[in-house]
């Protein structure tokens, strides 16, 4: 056991930047700049403060949830900071908090409306570890958190915009429904990793209390409601040139999952879990993607970059097996 370091030395900071794993910040941020993208023209500091808090949020959730759950990742995850000993509860709880409340005010400067929204993910956040423990739940409960970001972006990118008014707007929901459907599929996908110590700490997760096989089974509806609602979004809005580029990104992201789908049905070890996790996550954000190319045709550039670097980001996470 370490002696835990303290925010005040800059080791802390890249002790907590492991917490955060850097590789799934564009979980949150593909999710918010998918809601950013029914924005019109958009002003650069607006779409630069929205798509940041976004994209950092996730990290600091991630955190946050760690700290509850140092029982079951001291068994699967043992090589992150928190469970050695390095970083102490107390610490990784306030500056979780503080970063979630930075990016929930950035996010409230720019519309006052997303204030109950975020917040509504933030109180998911804390409350995940309890429905994790039930397998009904936990899948759910993550994704709501991560499909909420798809409103959030959407009312920080449009001035004066309402929940109301967002949801009018054509192809919204099924974005929303694919990013929940997208997300849940890795989060119960992730689950198959970490069977054997959630099975020891008492985390009643769905392939512990019905075997990996049928949590196969209902990882694969998810992964087709995924694709089928980014599809429905996509022919909500897209003409023109938009179309193709967006039915490519659909195909694509459509044999990343199926990949992901032929992959876990074959796992047999936590160990081997992650080979079926990283298809799928290419998955989430390459459906995503078509929605957002759908409204913003030339921003296939910056989604092909963006895609490069969570490609490169998640080479270099610190243990292989976990994702």
């Amino acid at each position: 056991m370490h002696r835990a370091i303290t925010p005040s030395s800059p080791a802390f900071w890249s002790a907590y930047r492991i917490q955060m794993r850097p590789y799934l910040l564009f979980v949150s941020g593909i999710a918010g700049w998918t809601g950013i993208a029914f924005a019109g023209d958009l002003a650069a500091p607006r779409l630069a403060a929205a798509f940041a808090a976004c994209f950092l949020g996730y990290g600091f959730g991630q955190a946050l949830t760690d700290c509850f759950q140092k029982d079951t990742d001291a068994l699967s995850s043992s090589y992150r900071p928190l469970v050695r000993g390095e970083l102490s509860t107390r610490d990784v709880f306030v500056v979780s908090i503080g970063g979630l409340t930075v990016c929930t005010l950035l996010l409230a400067l720019a519309n006052p409306h997303t204030l109950p929204v975020a917040s509504g993910a933030v109180l998911g956040l804390l409350s995940y570890t309890w429905f994790k423990r039930r397998w009904w739940g936990g899948p759910p409960c993550n994704a709501a958190v991560v499909a909420l970001l798809v409103p959030v972006g959407a009312l920080a990118a449009i001035p004066g915009s309402t929940p109301a008014s967002i949801l009018a707007h054509p192809g919204l929901p099924a974005a929303v429904s694919a990013a929940f459907f997208g997300y849940a599929h890795f989060v119960l996908t992730g689950y198959f990793k970490d069977v054997e110590a959630d099975r020891a700490t008492g985390y009643d997760t769905l392939p512990v209390r019905f075997g990996r096989t049928a949590a196969a089974w209902v990882a694969d509806a998810t992964a087709v409601t995924a694709v089928l609602s980014a599809s429905a979004s996509v022919h909500a809005v897209a003409t023109g040139t938009a179309l193709p580029l967006a039915g490519l990104l659909l195909v694509a992201g459509a044999a990343a999952f199926g990949l992901s789908s032929v992959r876990l049905h074959r796992v047999k070890t936590d160990r081997d879990a992650f080979r079926s996790i990283v298809p799928g996550l290419h998955g989430f954000l390459l459906t995503l993607g078509a929605v957002i190319v759908a409204h913003h045709p030339a921003w296939i550039a910056g989604l092909a970059l963006f895609h490069g670097l969570f490609v490169r980001t998640l080479a270099r996470r610190p243990e292989i097996s976990q994702v």
